[in-house]
């Protein structure tokens, strides 16, 4: 369970009590700072130090890596899986679950070196120092790599806890980072704090690894450095830190200053630094591929300090979502309207840039149907963590509610996971032909499916994966409902217990009963998959594809896109060479149906 502001608060008040750190340990640091405490330290905690090799750190991990303070259950506390707010997705008994070989999360735990062992070329004492090697999930282990840590700014992974691999918007430094979830940050940058004085002598014969500095002061590269001043400050002393330090002391014999003493950051390396500055102003901003309901917007990226974290995207002065990328589409519109689109950058600080360029697009002419009528990617769903309860948000008009949801599991970003309930939408006009809508089971086993109902009526059912964490994206052909509906996606199931499924990305096309045949007679014979494409690759199914002379994509505005002659005689997929997002038109001699891409 998370601590308490009044805990934690107790564990400064009472640090030297609940330490247990031994009397006249830190003699002769009184009144030093900066690199003279550092060195100071750094003989403090080499005194003492027993080496007990790389295999005696599975020892160790009995005491000191053992859940005593927030399930208080003595499995392995692991800062890529550990939920400090309530039930963790998986946990590891000390032993049984010991890595081994993994391909998935859960399957096992290792020995993580928060600072990569390459860095130093796996010698020893550092290669099994207890103090900065941690046990943790094995496949989050190999998806960090040896990557230093810092702020995220688009995910490329996410493990089950919310830690992140990806772009690095952190101060100084553009490559890629891991990133642990806040209550951990502390943790780790304490873990850092050590390794660079326990071992500053020896630093300049380390390699960097765009983290460690090359020079006993200050030990790490200025970006890396600021970050985790900041994330000191962030995520204090916890218990469990406590807890560690204590096992480790009796382990190992020395102990991590920074946990006994977190003042003595700030003493050696100064105060972080306070983010005031804004971002620039993103530029050209400009719209495309306007559909009679939707317009797709793009611009270049605003740059900032530390690192842009979205983008404010507003339509005729009034807010209606934020991206995170440098792009979006703006659906909900009316047809044969003109819209006027400007967006704001914003930071991690909060400090916002001024206004883009005003951007100015207008809708197609109302068509009879099939073109997209309304997303929704779940990224304005309420905090609320793993209980399940009643989330209700508004998103481009639309209000959603969510009975006995949870809003902690990922898929693409956000995801809405339902357990013994139903995400229901207000009235949306525009009828509805196809819904398409991605899954991934979380909790419990599968498969099975979610059912699908317009204006309380099932039209289909969405299948998910026996496989956890695996997504599988659905399309629903030929609602074919015209005027005002209602969507509703019900979990079927009626225990607790079992299959809890998280929704994503769901989207949905037009209809009205004037509705001509949009795609051919032939079509009925292809089918074409995934529908929407995020990976520019469209796959088409159906007979004798490679007769099939011509293809041709053009945006609904009807422009020709591309012309592909014979593009089926090699393999039945077709490159879409990098299509913005938006709503397309793939004709063949065969058949003609629509896609989209996200």
């Amino acid at each position: 369970m998370k601590h308490t502001l009044l805990s934690t608060l107790m564990c400064f008040v009472f640090a030297s009590t609940f330490a247990q750190i031994p009397t006249g340990y830190y003699n002769g640091t009184t009144g030093l700072t900066g690199a003279t405490l550092k060195t100071k330290l750094k003989d403090i905690i080499s005194a003492g130090h027993q080496d007990h090799g790389y295999g005696g750190l599975w020892t160790g991990y009995q005491t000191t890596d053992r859940d005593t303070t927030y399930e208080n259950d003595g499995t392995i506390l692991d800062i890529y899986s550990e939920n400090p707010n309530g039930p963790d997705p998986y946990n590891f008994t000390y032993g049984t679950n010991q890595c081994g070989s993994y391909s998935a999360e859960g399957n096992c735990y290792n020995r993580e070196h928060i600072v990569p062992q390459s860095l130093f070329n796996e010698a020893f004492p550092m290669k099994s120092d207890i103090h900065f090697i941690r046990a943790t999930d094995g496949k989050v282990n190999g998806m960090r790599s040896n990557y230093p840590f810092g702020k995220v700014g688009t995910a490329s992974f996410t493990s089950l806890n919310g830690s992140k691999l990806g772009n690095s918007v952190s101060a100084g430094y553009g490559g890629t980072v891991f990133e642990p979830i806040d209550a951990f940050k502390g943790d780790v940058a304490r873990m850092i704090f050590y390794f660079v004085t326990r071992y500053e002598t020896q630093l300049a014969g380390f390699s960097t690894g765009n983290m460690l500095g090359g020079s006993s002061f200050p030990g790490l590269q200025q970006w890396e450095l600021d970050q985790l001043i900041a994330w000191n400050t962030l995520d204090p002393v916890s218990q469990a830190e406590i807890n560690r330090n204590n096992a480790s002391y009796t382990y190992q014999g020395n102990r991590n200053p920074y946990i006994d003493h977190p003042e003595y950051v700030n003493q050696i390396w100064g105060t972080p630094v306070v983010d005031t500055q804004a971002p620039t102003a993103a530029t050209n901003l400009a719209t495309n591929n306007p559909t009679s309901n939707s317009i797709s917007l793009s611009w270049t990226a605003a740059t900032d300090n530390i690192g842009v974290t979205g983008y404010d995207i507003y339509v005729n002065g009034t807010f209606y979502t934020t991206a995170s990328g440098t792009t979006a589409t703006v659906s909900g519109l009316n047809p044969s309207t003109t819209y006027n689109f400007y967006i704001i950058a914003k930071d991690a600080a909060g400090n916002t840039s001024s206004q883009s360029n005003t951007a100015t697009g207008t809708t197609l002419a109302g068509q009879p149907g099939g073109g997209s009528c309304g997303t929704e990617n779940f990224e304005n769903i309420p905090s609320g963590g793993n209980g399940y309860d009643t989330r209700t948000w508004t998103n481009a008009g639309i209000t959603w509610t969510a009975t006995d949801g949870r809003t902690d599991q990922t898929i693409s970003g956000k995801a809405i996971t339902l357990r013994v309930g139903n995400l229901t939408s207000s009235t949306v006009s525009g009828g509805i032909q196809s819904l398409t809508l991605t899954t991934a089971l979380k909790f419990g086993t599968g498969p099975g499916v979610l059912n699908v109902e317009i204006n309380g009526v099932q039209v289909g059912t969405i299948p998910y994966s026996s496989t956890a964490n695996a997504t599988t994206t659905t399309t629903i052909n030929n609602i074919n409902v015209s005027g005002n509906v209602v969507i509703k996606i019900t979990n079927p199931i009626t225990s607790t217990t079992g299959a809890r499924v998280a929704l994503d990305d769901l989207s949905w096309t037009c209809y009205s009963s004037s509705l001509g045949t949009v795609e051919t007679a032939k079509e009925k014979t292809f089918s074409i998959y995934p529908n929407p494409v995020r990976n520019n690759e469209l796959f088409v199914k159906g007979e004798n594809l490679s007769k099939i002379s011509k293809a041709e994509i053009y945006d609904l505005s009807g422009k020709l896109i591309d012309a592909i002659a014979n593009p089926f005689k090699n393999s039945n997929k077709i490159n879409l060479k990098g299509l913005t997002k938006g709503n397309y038109i793939l004709k063949t001699d065969r058949f003609t149906t629509k896609f989209i891409v996200e």
